[in-house]
């Protein structure tokens, strides 16, 4: 078992809502340099200016730190162009060298983790199918 999967359990109670309605969350190890954020049913501009907020007011927080992101419970990406564009130059608390997987299961999840790659310039930034996939890249 990989220290991020061992990590995810031990903290789980430590879990930070953003949206209770679709079920977003994260969790944020510090220690590790890490952020796992796990979105809902419904994606929104909204859910993800929270998420951002929590974050930089977390005084543990480093923009440099890592993420993964599990987008695979969404139905509803409901973010349009101009909320991309949003997230991508005001939004998003990442450094742009920080190392950022994202781990889809259908399509259009995969096209909105594209999009927003495109829209950083994201070098360490890769998306998968499965989150040890994403765990096992992060560790490395």
């Amino acid at each position: 078992m990989s220290t991020i999967g061992n990590l995810h359990r031990e903290k789980l109670a430590q879990r930070r809502a953003i949206n209770r309605a679709s079920g977003s969350s994260f969790v944020l190890y510090a220690e590790q340099k890490l952020v796992v954020l796990t979105l809902g049913t419904r994606i929104t501009v909204n859910d993800l200016v929270e998420y951002a907020r929590l974050l930089r007011e977390d005084p543990s927080f480093h923009p440099g730190f890592s993420e993964i992101a599990d987008i695979r419970a969404a139905e509803d990406v409901a973010l349009g162009a101009d909320d991309m564009m949003k997230m991508a130059d005001e939004i998003d608390p990442f450094a742009h060298d920080a190392k950022r997987a994202f781990v889809v299961r259908t399509a259009s999840q995969a096209h909105a983790a594209r999009m927003h790659k495109i829209l950083r310039i994201e070098r360490n930034f890769q998306i998968f199918r499965s989150l040890e996939a994403a765990r096992q890249w992060i560790e490395a």
